[in-house]
């Protein structure tokens, strides 16, 4: 690891240990919710994240933000490793024609969509991005998404990973063992 690595690292791990807000009993009884909004909205704090998450993400054509603080943080990976950045959609978002994937969720299921034929992807080295890594099943079907339309998800990047819900193991056995799954911070 670089300097540079380490220190992007150490200043992102600040922020968000700094401006996380912890909401209590949402979105339900009995959760601890950790927002991290406040750590987005603090420019210092934003800079420090978006730098982390660039480090150690490969060689990538393409940065993806899943819907929708991954669009946030999508946007801002891309321009600073000079590529571009595809929205992934919660369903009926975008035009037809789409590609889509449903997944279960802890209180039911959802869907994901990304343009059919709208964006090249095949072939495209994809940097996926979101905030929270949970129980990974977001994260899963995005990257399926992704592969569904011909890409290559190259590695997946995200601020926060929730370690006890089983997203890094759901990630691995999914999508394979050698998957990167690059973390800023774990609870």
């Amino acid at each position: 690891m670089t300097d540079a690595t380490v220190d992007s690292l150490a200043a992102a791990r600040a922020a968000i240990d700094i401006h996380t807000r912890l909401v209590p009993d949402f979105p339900k009884p009995g959760v601890d919710f950790k927002d991290l909004t406040p750590v987005l909205a603090d420019p210092d704090g934003l800079a420090a994240v978006v730098t982390a998450l660039t480090h150690d993400c490969g060689d990538i054509d393409l940065v993806a933000g899943i819907d929708a603080r991954g669009f946030l943080l999508g946007g801002a990976v891309a321009r600073e490793l000079g590529v571009g950045v595809l929205a992934v959609r919660k369903a009926g978002k975008l035009p037809p024609p789409v590609h889509a994937r449903t997944y279960d969720l802890e209180y039911g299921t959802a869907t994901l969509e990304i343009p059919a034929g709208a964006i090249a992807l095949h072939g495209r080295r994809v940097l996926l991005v979101d905030d929270v890594l949970a129980t990974g099943g977001t994260v899963v079907a995005a990257a399926q998404l992704l592969r569904t339309a011909g890409a290559t998800v190259s590695s997946i990047a995200v601020i926060m990973e929730l370690a006890g819900l089983g997203g890094r193991a759901a990630v691995g056995r999914e999508l394979g063992e050698a998957t990167v799954v690059h973390t800023l911070t774990t609870d």
